[in-house]
């Protein structure tokens, strides 16, 4: 058969792309032709006409609405979750072409004109809310990167331009102005300013990204201008990443009451241009810069205050409690909660070259590079405790470990959760604890092993991850031992 199929995710990154794979390898092994159009987000490239035209059926595996679904009106369509299609891809596969048999026995005058979707219990609470703040952060994460690498670049180049471990804050404390307008292109410590400024710039928009989106993706459209707002509220009066979640969830609330109003007709073509972004950022703006901006802009003084004071056993724990946030859900809330404490902590203006930031962001990448790179070990150290397709896995899963995607490991933890789950957060809380402990520092947010040059102590980054892998790869391997029947590895069968 040939399927078409749509997969998105409330972030966009990770599960979109795996359910699509998913989808594409589970139709490949069965012998039918899965396209999938992936609305991530990067965007996404639609289906070619002709492909949906000659498709037998669709899978929509997607936690958000699927945009132009009209495209696929008449094809027997299945409707699941995207984790669904990660975890259970022949399951889906099988549901699709079930649907396909059963309209093709159903006579063409009596089949749907429409693409019909399974009925799907309305979205918890919980979940609601996990969407809207997964959104904020996944539109605000390529800020996090681009910025932070670029002032990790600034810094390594600096240090060269001036000859020495001062040569950070030197290029902090440069006249920027002045050296803009008479910039010398042969010169490292003007091009390291222009990094660092440039890096700057894009850590200013974190904060009202984040509140911007989670707005947008309460309210639509008219939550972006309040969002944004109050972003740059939270920003102004120094109420941080916090303040920014508080404004997202508000803007967003109120942008959606006021969008709802019952007006006149002639009033109804300006309430999107004028009345709902003057009233919505007009609460807003009170609401941070007036009532809640101090006081939450002195909890981020206190957090500041408490990380540049911990010592002892009480960094370990934090390390450790990092780490294990890190790998307990491999990309999910959890996870996410840990990275944007780890990412915004960069954004702190005025840090120390061996701030506390720079450990616990270290702590919090080395964390999320555990799980993959231990099951891709046990693949190799154990083969018969996995399936073949796991230990296919296993080899994908050394390069997404060391690149920092958590999510390689997910294949893996959606077969065997249990087990995966607890020697993953075992092990990624004894990385955090020991990159803690060794003072392990890192000025950029993501990457992985690609970015070891801008590590602080890469020794000390070395032996965190090798003492969290060999922890979760014992852990994982005795764990699996205790299953009564183990996987075996697959025999030539004789002809």
């Amino acid at each position: 058969m040939k399927l078409v199929a749509v997969t998105s995710c409330p972030t966009g990154i990770a599960h979109t792309y795996m359910a699509a794979e998913a989808l594409e390898q589970a139709g490949k092994a069965q012998g039918h032709e899965v396209t999938v159009e992936t609305q991530g987000s990067i965007g996404s490239e639609p289906l070619d006409p002709a492909v949906i035209a000659a498709a037998d059926g669709v899978i929509f595996a997607a936690d958000l609405e699927v945009k132009e679904r009209d495209r696929f009106a008449g094809l027997p369509a299945v409707d699941v979750g995207v984790k669904r299609a990660v975890h259970e891809p022949a399951k889906v596969l099988a549901e699709a072409i079930a649907a396909v048999e059963a309209a093709a026995a159903t006579p063409a005058a009596e089949r749907p004109v429409v693409a019909p979707a399974a009925p799907r219990p309305a979205a918890s609470g919980a979940a609601k809310v996990r969407q809207w703040l997964m959104t904020g952060v996944s539109h605000m994460i390529p800020f996090v990167a681009a910025g932070g690498i670029l002032i990790a670049l600034s810094f390594m180049l600096a240090q060269v331009a001036w000859g020495g471990a001062e040569g950070a804050v030197e290029v902090t404390n440069a006249d920027a102005a002045a050296i803009f307008a008479s910039f010398d292109p042969l010169s490292l410590q003007h091009w390291a300013v222009v990094l660092l400024k440039t890096g700057q710039l894009a850590f200013g928009f974190l904060v009202p990204v984040l509140s911007g989106y989670i707005a947008y993706a309460i309210a639509d459209r008219p939550g972006l201008v309040p969002g944004f707002v109050g972003g740059a509220a939270a920003g102004f009066v120094g109420a941080g990443f916090l303040g920014g979640l508080v404004t997202g969830f508000a803007a967003g609330f109120v942008a959606l009451w006021i969008s709802r109003w019952k007006v006149a007709k002639g009033v109804r073509g300006i309430m999107p241009v004028v009345v709902i972004p003057l009233l919505s950022s007009l609460v807003i703006g009170i609401l941070m810069l007036v009532l809640l901006g101090r006081p939450i802009a002195g909890a981020m003084e206190g957090l500041t205050s408490w990380l540049g004071g911990l010592q002892g056993g009480s960094i370990l724990l934090l390390g450790a409690l990092l780490g294990a946030m890190m790998g307990f859900d491999l990309g999910g809330p959890v996870n996410k909660v840990a990275y944007t404490f780890g990412v915004t902590g960069l954004a702190t203006t005025g840090l120390a070259a061996d701030a506390a930031q720079y450990k616990v962001m270290a702590a919090v990448m080395l964390g999320g590079m555990v799980a993959p790179l231990a099951l891709a070990l046990a693949t190799v150290v154990r083969p018969r405790l996995f399936t073949e397709v796991e230990r296919e896995n296993g080899k994908a899963a050394w390069l997404l470990g060391a690149s920092f995607i958590s999510e390689g490991a997910i294949p893996f933890a959606a077969a065997d959760p249990w087990r995966v789950i607890l020697a993953s957060t075992v092990g990624s809380a004894v990385t955090g604890a020991v990159s803690m402990g060794l003072g392990v520092s890192l000025v950029a947010p993501h990457g992985g092993v690609w970015v070891l040059p801008l590590v602080g102590n890469p020794l000390g980054f070395v032996l965190a991850v090798l003492a969290g892998v060999a922890v979760s790869t014992v852990l994982v391997i005795l764990l699996k031992q205790t299953r009564k029947v183990a996987a075996p590895v697959a025999e030539p069968v004789a002809a």
